[in-house]
């Protein structure tokens, strides 16, 4: 039983470092207009307005000038062309309200992970008490008979434990 819960907690731990590379995107619109997607940031000279979509580590980059400097064109504000029409409104506020749907996914994921972590990390502790504690433990075998652990299995069960508290009880 506590094999069975060491693996699902070792594989819970790959899932997560697998969902979280998966979620490191780049998302922007290159030179001739075309979508760009990529696990590394668009090349240098890509306007941050053409870039569409960072992970969520990534920063926007903000140019700052130092006081009384002359603002370089590059920085000031560009004009608009026009005013956006209710379309592109209405699209903009969908594509906020996905984001901010997103985000919430995200932010649930994440407590649901670290409720995991500290289940993990309390059973771990538990058995790493039982474990030490001296008293003779036993297992059921295939057939259904209990059979007593011996040092050798004892002392890998320890070390299974103590693997789990290292990763998990941060």
């Amino acid at each position: 039983m506590l094999r069975k819960a060491l693996r699902q907690a070792l594989l819970a731990v790959l899932c997560l470092a697998i969902a979280g590379a998966a979620q490191a995107q780049w998302k922007w619109r290159d030179a001739k207009g075309n979508v760009q997607y990529s696990d590394m940031p668009p090349p240098a000279g890509t306007p941050e307005k053409d870039v569409l979509q960072r992970p969520s580590n990534a920063r926007a980059v903000v140019i700052v000038s130092p006081p009384g400097a002359p603002a370089s064109a590059a920085s000031a504000p560009k004009p608009a062309a026009s005013a956006p029409t209710k379309a592109e409104l209405e699209a903009a506020a969908r594509q906020k309200k996905e984001q901010d749907g997103e985000a919430a996914k995200q932010k649930e994921e994440e407590r649901r992970i670290a409720a995991q972590r500290r289940d993990n990390c309390a059973r771990a502790q538990s058995n790493l008490r039982d474990l030490q504690s001296g008293t003779r433990l036993t297992r059921t075998n295939e057939k259904g008979e209990r059979i007593f652990m011996d040092e050798a299995q004892m002392a890998g069960e320890i070390g299974r434990a103590r693997d789990v508290i290292t990763s998990e009880c941060r």
